[in-house]
């Protein structure tokens, strides 16, 4: 358990405002070829939400007519590009004189020390020496700038030099040289001398890289009887229930309710299947004999062969037949002997018409059914532009000394992206921009920044990529076609307490398409019909969201470079369910601060009755007669009220994204033992005294809790006992009030009883009495069934 953290600036945990130089420029010279920088009233680029960077690009296409070693009668040729202190190679071939590699090598400008780049091709020799087989040599005045959407520049035969600048008679080598930005197309593929000290299959985790989540469908399986079950003891009938297994989901229905040899359960399993489906669902009957479970029978279907269904009208069910357990291969003949077998009733289908959850609802990125042709038209686009971080904390040691790689992940619908790694640098700078078509604005996107810690080496293996920070943006909070330039500060909780990692600034816009149908969403229900029309239950839901993004874990790890498990998990939140001492406080005076206008409200009431301010006092009987007197006037009074708030309101409306609030989150005065619990692994792996002190904590906690609800439990049974006889005075006193009432309400006109009862409400304090109102006394006195509990 660490110790407290200190106190920080409030000012560090804001967002603030920043004015990056957004869009293309270009030294030499304008819009192609023009006179200066790139006006403002240039049309928008693709790569107008970042910061220009400069790159040289050196594409090394293949080489041609090389002359061969003497010695060893061969040539196994590769290009080492050169350019100051930098160096990038590409692989060797063997025995050829005619090489294609078709690799292109990035410099980044900044960083460039040198006016001439050489390019050298050198013959691998695997004992001594490399030997030197030709250069080209290029200065870095003359290189040509390229500027999309311009074509891919030409590459062209070079004939060689030798060392002292002369051409050769054989050999040549295809190249093709520009200066450009990030926006050109070769710049994901390229090797980047930033990264320069990356080998092997590091290399490829340091490249940016733009991920899609498979796509997931409900597998509902209605399992509804079986026949002709038999068990292996034949004197005893059986009873048995059905286990279903997909994957690694495994569900089983209830035991059948009687002993039968025609079970009935009608029960939905739900299963969550991935495209393309690589797993078979394999169904077993299960026979309950004593203490032990025999297998009665079995079936196995590829999820190919169920219906597809966009709806919630059912499916057709059939029968199966299931294969009887016990004949292996070597008994086929025996098993076409027999003359019937146990059959299964099923019903069982994709459902197309649920949006799989694999995220939680509060913040939910994607709302569109499985089924491609249930989706509708995008409503905007949204572009981020990933600019940079700034002041992140060392993640790990190298060297004896801190370091952080650096990579940002941005997730919003199906689509991952990755930016690429910025090796040993505690101010990155990425400037990468990205899209994505929305469909809903009531989402949400979220952008996480981690360490690389696979880039070969000693960081291999199970190392896991360490968390930076996380934000995120909704969607429905931001202006439309305006950008935003905001540094996020990037807060994570640890063991120790709330820390600051850094600042990841972005400039990001949300473009609408069609302002009408994005009106027109605020009328429709938040997710697919069919979690409407056939709901699942609370239990499948989560359930099946645990279930969801383990699948998509386990997709997006297999990519190259894999998007590793501790990454998706972190963006996806899957440990947001776990009990959380911190959580619970701060949901608790959510609930408080949600309250806090009707509290307020009832104390302005109270203090109005009470007179402490006669003229309040005085307009508000005023206003009381007038609406007292043109009832019709009441709805209209609150709308035009809340208007004018509204419009109030206005004035001082949000500037900013809402962004992680360390205080709504108890973060700031969170203790360090309910961190540590909060920390903790399910199951618990803390000592034993440390365990019953929390359950002991949690078990206080949980007594407030049942007082409570014991509490609004008496007071709706006092509401029942007023008319249940349990208390025969008070119900026959209440009985005869009533009627009294009734008769009292019949010949008094409606105005009037209003006008009454609200002058008592406002009577003068010299008119009150400081004890308990009749009423109340009466409501107090009235029998609750707390006395019939245990």
């Amino acid at each position: 358990m660490g110790s407290k953290p200190a106190a920080a600036n409030p000012d560090d945990y804001k967002i603030k405002d920043t004015k990056p130089q957004l869009g293309e420029r270009w030294p030499h010279g304008g819009i192609r070829g023009g006179s200066g920088w790139i006006s403002s009233d240039r049309v928008t680029s693709t790569y107008d939400l970042v910061e220009q960077m400069y790159y040289l690009y050196v594409r090394v296409v293949k080489a041609r007519d090389l002359p061969i070693n003497p010695l060893t009668a061969s040539c196994d040729p590769y290009v080492e590009v050169k350019l100051g202190n930098y160096k990038g190679k590409t692989q060797h071939f063997e025995k050829r004189t005619y090489a294609e590699w078709k690799q292109v090598f990035a410099f980044s400008k900044e960083k460039i020390q040198s006016t001439v780049l050489e390019v050298y091709v050198k013959d691998k020799d695997m004992i001594s020496r490399d030997d030197y087989l030709g250069k080209v040599v290029f200065d870095m005045n003359e290189v040509p700038t390229r500027v999309p959407p311009d074509s891919p520049l030409a590459p062209q035969w070079y004939r060689l030099e030798d060392r002292r600048g002369d051409k050769k008679s054989k050999g040549e080598i295809m190249l093709a040289v520009w200066m450009g930005t990030q926006a050109d197309e070769a710049f994901s593929e390229a090797w980047h001398s930033d990264a320069a000290t990356v080998h092997g299959e590091g290399v490829y985790s340091v490249r940016s890289k733009v991920y899609v989540s498979p796509k997931l469908w409900y597998l509902r399986v209605n399992v509804i009887e079986a026949h002709d079950v038999e068990s292996e003891d034949k004197s005893q009938l059986p009873q048995v229930f059905v286990k279903a297994q997909l994957g690694n989901q495994i569900l089983k229905t209830k035991l059948s309710a009687t002993k039968t040899t025609n079970p009935l359960w009608n029960e939905d399993l739900v299963f969550v299947a991935a495209e393309p489906f690589e797993e078979s669902l394999v169904l077993t009957l299960e026979n309950k004999a004593g203490s032990k479970e025999e297998t009665v029978g079995r079936i196995v279907f590829p999820l190919d062969v169920f219906e597809k269904r966009l709806d919630h009208r059912p499916v057709h069910s059939r029968w199966f037949n299931l294969e009887q357990f016990g004949f292996g291969m070597l008994e086929g003949e025996r098993r076409m002997e027999l003359k019937f077998s146990t059959r299964i009733h099923l019903r069982a289908s994709l459902d197309g018409g649920y949006h799989v959850l694999d995220e939680s609802t509060m913040y939910i990125s994607d709302q569109r059914p499985t089924a491609r042709q249930l989706w509708k038209k995008a409503i905007g686009i949204l572009e981020i532009g990933i600019l940079s971080a700034q002041g992140l904390q060392g993640m790990k040691t190298k060297d004896g000394k801190k370091t952080t790689d650096a990579y940002c992940v941005a997730k919003y619908g199906q689509k991952w992206v990755r930016t690429r790694t910025i090796l040993e640098n505690f101010n990155p700078k990425w400037n990468e921009q990205y899209t994505w078509e929305v469909y809903d604005p009531c989402t949400v996107v979220t952008l996480g920044v981690f360490d690389n810690s696979h880039l070969g080496g000693e960081q291999t293996g199970t190392t896991k990529d360490a968390r930076i920070g996380k934000i995120r943006i909704r969607l429905s909070t931001l202006e439309t076609d305006r950008i935003y330039t905001h540094s996020y500060p990037l807060l994570v909780l640890q063991p120790s307490g709330l820390k600051k990692t850094g600042e990841l600034q972005l400039a990001f816009r949300f473009t609408c398409l069609s302002l009408a149908n994005m009106i027109y969403l605020y009328s429709q229900p938040l997710l697919p019909k069919m979690h409407y029309q056939h709901p699942l239950t609370i239990h499948q839901l989560d359930s099946l969201r645990y279930q969801a993004m383990n699948i998509v874990a386990v997709r997006l790890g297999r990519a190259e470079p894999p998007l590793r498990k501790e990454v998706v998990e972190y963006m996806l939140d899957v440990d947001s369910h776990m009990w959380s001492m911190r959580r619970s406080k701060a949901n608790f005076f959510r609930i408080v601060s949600v309250f806090s206008g009707a509290i307020s409200m009832s104390k302005w009431l109270g203090d109005v009755s009470n007179w402490k301010n006669p003229i309040t006092t005085i307009l508000v009987h005023i206003l009381f007669f007038i609406l007292v007197c043109f009832p019709e006037l009441i709805l209209p009074t609150v709308f035009l009220y809340m208007f004018l708030i509204g419009v109030w309101n206005f004035r001082s409306r949000p500037r900013h994204p809402p962004h992680m609030d360390t205080k709504l989150s108890w973060a700031e005065a969170v203790l360090p033992d309910e961190l540590d619990e909060e920390f903790d692994t399910f199951p618990s792996s803390k000592p034993q005294d440390v365990t019953k002190m929390r359950y002991d904590r949690l078990r206080s906690v949980a007594g407030r809790i049942q007082t409570v609800v014991g509490d609004i439990a008496t007071q709706g049974e006092r509401f029942q006992a007023l008319l249940s006889w349990r208390d025969p005075r008070a119900t026959c006193l209440f009985v005869v009030f009533c009627l009294i009432v009734a008769v009292a309400l019949y010949v008094t006109p409606f105005k009037i009883v209003v006008l009454v009862a609200g002058l008592f409400f406002l009577r003068h304090p010299r008119f009150r009495s400081k004890m308990p109102s009749v009423p109340s006394n009466f409501f107090r006195r009235l029998p609750a069934r707390a006395d019939s509990m245990l």
